[in-house]
């Protein structure tokens, strides 16, 4: 049976720490190696930060979904700006923004977005090993 933790979080700048924090504990008490900690909270930090500054929906919310199953992680972030799917573009290297889905693309196994009913959804997977209390990966 997976574990997961979903919760949502107010679509405002102040609230992404409050989702670094929640998810850090969650992987925590899940056991989740200190190194897969640091990426899936910073990939779930620019993809928070990604939702409140674009969605254009007025009072939303974000919502955020990890879901460990055996080795498997998910990450999903949501908002109800479903019209609007995000793309990897090329930064030039004098821009401020415009990094974040290149830092997903980077650093997770698979990452992509999905239309739900309301909401649109941006997920990134990542296969764990050696996790604390888990049998060690296979050679």
């Amino acid at each position: 049976m997976p574990a997961t933790e979903t919760f949502r979080v107010p679509k405002h700048r102040r609230h992404v720490s409050a989702v670094r924090q929640h998810l850090g504990k969650a992987l925590a008490d899940w056991g989740v190696a200190d190194e897969v900690t640091d990426v899936v909270v910073l990939l779930a930090s620019e993809l928070v930060t990604n939702a409140v500054l674009h969605c254009r929906t007025s009072y939303a919310q974000v919502g955020v979904t990890l879901t460990l199953d055996g080795t498997e992680l998910t990450l999903e972030i949501s908002d109800p700006d479903r019209d609007r799917l995000p793309r990897l573009h090329d930064s030039a290297p004098d821009e401020e923004g415009g990094r974040g889905l290149a830092l997903v693309a980077a650093l997770s196994e698979d990452w992509g977005c999905r239309q739900d009913p309301y909401t649109k959804c941006v997920w990134a997977r990542f296969t764990l090993t050696g996790r604390r209390g888990a049998a060690p990966a296979a050679p």
